[in-house]
């Protein structure tokens, strides 16, 4: 019964702690209602078991919706499943870096990726980026603890980007020839 009360408790300071977080969301237009909260917790769990992960304290629903909630690609309508997606996805790469990386290096680099390079797509995130930064960190690469996980990817990007440069090198060529 003691065990249970503990479970209990625990879970309504995790609760009131995601719902706190819309003091600072709503400002971006995102808002959580119990019942999406209690759905992000639940699938927290089921990431945790899936990862086979232990947290203690608040865990990371909140640090997640803090980095994330500013995002050019989040809005209402996708809010709780990208929070959902996010932390799967955080969980995953924990274990993918072996602990390396702290949990605010992770979360620098994840938003960061989100944001410049991969455009909101969650997919790209997951199995490009965050696959080719966790190799690294794997074969050793410490550069990200002087950064705090930002500015770090580029060191590992292996697809070819953009070049606005070369871009309107050609525009010029083709209108004024």
């Amino acid at each position: 019964m003691n065990k249970d009360w503990l479970l209990v408790l625990q879970q309504q300071n995790q609760l009131e702690k995601v719902m706190q977080t819309g003091k600072i969301t709503e400002k971006f237009g995102l808002v959580l209602n119990e019942q999406e909260a209690r759905l992000i917790l639940e699938e927290r769990r089921n990431s945790l078991q899936e990862q086979r992960r232990v947290e203690f304290g608040e865990g990371i629903v909140p640090k997640i919706i803090y980095e994330f909630c500013d995002s050019d690609y989040m809005d209402q309508n996708n809010y709780v499943d990208t929070i959902i997606r996010l932390q799967e996805i955080f969980y995953l790469y924990k274990n993918e870096m072996e602990d390396e990386i702290t949990d605010d290096e992770l979360l620098h680099l994840m938003k960061e990726q989100f944001e410049l390079l991969c455009f909101g797509d969650l997919d790209y995130l997951e199995s490009t980026c965050l696959a080719n930064f966790a190799q690294a960190v794997r074969a050793g690469y410490e550069g990200y603890q002087a950064s705090g996980g930002y500015g770090e990817y580029a060191r590992f990007d292996e697809e070819k980007r953009w070049d606005y440069d070369l871009y309107l090198d050609t525009l010029k060529e083709l209108c004024w020839g």
